[in-house]
């Protein structure tokens, strides 16, 4: 059985989430200096707002960052010792005062984190190619006056101490947990090319432009990536859900707060999906990987290994204990949903 909690309230203070309890960190913050967030952060300390209509973009920059290194150290007293962190952020391109100049926030988690006394681990660029025609910005074809587009965010990851061990019953929920092996070969590459998710929200009456989501396949991998089946996911920057929906596909309990009540709200619903569509994801990553093992070569093929759970061919001996348990219910209880699997 797995929970799911959806917390309306500022991750500054994560008063409902008890100390070391968190295993795994997967979020998608606002990202400073890009307008449409400059009211939220405004909203939480006024003098950014002084600063971007008096045109010190630098000074806005630095404290919208601070603002976030809040939650990032409340997120350290809930996240257990050897734990991970998975942060998707971009950077900013702005004009003030006629200046054009890049803001970099990966950076600035970056350097506090390493404040922290966390270990920085290779990031991941998550390409995002728009197919604008002009997409190029500054003086066109002229030399010494225009910008590289920028068409990629950073997912950034990093390790709270050592690393985690793994003893006893947690040792074979880890193989069980396992990925495929062509997984692994996509997974673990620094480069991803996933299509961005639309990000308008009309339902219900409820309009919002635009929120912080990312699609489903991002947390859906890292989590896999860097949790086992049970663990505790926590989204401090919840949006519509899209981390707690894929814990429920994945077998781990999640947190996901957001300071929006109405967005929070939502939220709710968008993880209370039916049965069959969320062993769907389950069945669509099976199906992935029989193709993958019917495209090998016939004399590869047979020295394949058999996953006797599954009833399946994989490719190492490490895959052998894989299994994907499928949901029997999902249930609302309030601000909670509650899932059991088969």
């Amino acid at each position: 059985m797995t929970k799911h909690e959806i917390i309306i309230g500022n991750s500054r203070n994560l008063k409902g989430i008890k100390d070391k309890s968190v295993h795994l960190i997967v979020t998608s913050p606002p990202y400073p200096m890009i307008s449409m967030w400059d009211n939220i952060f405004g909203s939480q300390d006024s003098s950014i707002l002084v600063d971007l209509e008096k045109g010190d973009g630098l000074n806005a920059f630095f404290k919208m960052n601070r603002l976030l290194n809040e939650i990032w150290k409340e997120c350290d007293r809930v996240l257990v010792d050897g734990g991970f962190v998975c942060i998707n952020i971009g950077d900013a391109t702005r004009t003030i005062n006629d200046k054009f100049q890049l803001y970099s926030n990966h950076t600035q988690i970056i350097n506090y984190f390493l404040e922290m006394g966390y270990s920085v681990l290779p990031d991941i660029h998550w390409r995002k190619t728009t197919n604008a025609p002009n997409k190029f910005m500054g003086s066109g074809m002229y030399p010494a006056g225009a910008y590289v587009t920028y068409e990629h965010e950073y997912i950034l990851v990093f390790r709270k101490g050592d690393k985690r061990v793994f003893r006893g019953e947690e040792k074979k929920i880890r193989q069980k947990s396992a990925y495929f092996w062509e997984e692994r070969n996509l997974w673990f590459s620094d480069l991803w090319d996933i299509k961005g998710t639309s990000q308008i929200i009309n339902k219900d009456g409820i309009n919002r432009d635009r929120n912080a989501s990312f699609p489903f396949e991002v947390p859906y991998r890292l989590i896999q990536m860097y949790s086992i089946e049970g663990d505790t996911i926590l989204d401090p920057f919840g949006g519509i859900g899209t981390t707690s929906l894929a814990c429920i596909v994945s077998n781990r309990n999640s947190f996901s707060v957001d300071i929006d009540e109405t967005i929070a709200k939502l939220s709710l619903d968008n993880i209370y999906i039916p049965i069959n569509a969320a062993n769907r994801i389950i069945e669509n990553r099976i199906e992935r990987h029989n193709s993958f093992i019917e495209s090998l070569p016939e004399e590869k093929k047979n020295n394949c290994y058999d996953n006797n759970q599954m009833n399946i061919k994989v490719k190492t001996r490490q895959e052998i204990d894989i299994k994907f348990n499928k949901l029997k219910s999902i249930l609302k209880d309030g601000t909670t949903i509650i899932c059991e699997y088969e």
